[in-house]
Parts: C-alpha cells; structure tokens; sequence
C-alpha cells in the first residue's frame, strides 16, 4: 500500500518502484511490503508478438490478489489485470455485474464518462491524442451518422473541449469494442 509502480514501453526503459530503477536487468525481480515485481518473459501474449520485438513481460502480484501483467513493445504495451470483483466498481472493462450487454463502450460512457478525469489517474504523463486523416475516413464510412452524432455531442459534453480530443473520442464511441479498429483505420489511405 501507498508505493508506485511504474512501466512503460521498452523505448521509455522505465520500470521503477516510487521512482527507483530497482529491476537492473532482465530477467529480474523485486519484492517490496506487500507486493512483488518478476520481469522475464513469459506469458501468454494477449494478441501477437510484434515484428521485430522481444517477449519482454513485466508480472506484478498486489495487494488484495491483484495480479497486473504488462506485455512491453518498443513503442506500446498490452496490460493485463486479473482481480476478484470489488465493490462499487465500473470501468473501462465493464461492471463484473455478468451482464455483457451493458459492458458495451456506449454503456461504460453514460456511466463513467469518456476519458479518466486527470484527478482519477494513476498514470504518470499524458495521453497522446491521436487523430488522423484515416480515423477521420473510417468514422464517416464506418460509424452510422447517428451514433456518430451522439458520441460527438457526449464527448463534447463530458470533456468540455473540441478539435481532435472530440472526435477521438467519438471514434472509440463508435468502435470502442473492437481492438483493432485504429489499425484498421490505417486501411483508409
């Protein structure tokens, strides 16, 4: 309780416990009151290895039986949180309540809001927002003009901005459960 463990891709190198390098090498592990961090690389990779990157896997058992797997790349990460259902809790992974229908990306925007408000996260830096040519083409072709305008007047509403904060919201408003839509996007050069 109270440390910060903090991962980020291989490009950043960090992987830091309240702020020390205390993994020097790989494989390597570390314990601390109450948790422990092992960095090697098994497990199981949620989709595929990306070309030109090695299986780097960063395990962490928590408090509370909390177990967080980040699968590192060289510019992103996979995360994986395994955790027995808590009470009052809703996010972006849905409920735990067993009904997938209201788990939907809609359903979790009406009742958490679209983004994490900066005072909630607990993760350091900022996002990156993207928004490209491509995702632009995608909605339009892609996302039916009304849900397309309900999720732009919601994320408007709930994050009090424009531009392309807005519209990449409105676009996981729109494909939010599919994992690979902003690859897809990339399709529509």
């Amino acid at each position: 309780h109270g440390h910060k463990i903090e991962v980020g891709t291989l490009d950043s190198g960090i992987l830091a416990v309240d702020g020390q390098k205390l993994i020097a090498g790989f494989p390597g592990s570390y314990s601390g009151a109450g948790f422990a961090v092992r960095y090697d690389g098994e497990g199981e990779v949620p989709d595929v290895v990306p070309e030109g990157n090695e299986k780097r896997v960063v395990h962490m058992d928590l408090p509370l039986g909390v177990k967080v797997t980040v699968f590192q790349w060289s510019n992103y990460m996979d995360v994986q949180i395994e955790m027995a259902k808590q009470p009052g809790q809703d996010g972006v992974c849905g409920n735990f309540n067993g009904n997938q229908g209201d788990d939907t990306t809609q359903s979790i925007m009406a009742r958490v809001g679209a983004r994490v408000r900066v005072n909630e996260c607990l993760l350091s830096g900022h996002a990156l927002i993207e928004w490209t040519p491509q995702m632009d083409k995608m909605l339009h072709a892609e996302c039916g003009a009304q849900t397309r305008a309900a999720g732009h007047a919601k994320c408007a509403q709930w994050l009090g901005a424009g531009g392309d904060v807005v519209n990449s919201c409105t676009f996981d408003y729109c494909f939010g459960m599919n994992v690979r839509a902003r690859k897809h996007a990339k399709t529509y050069a």
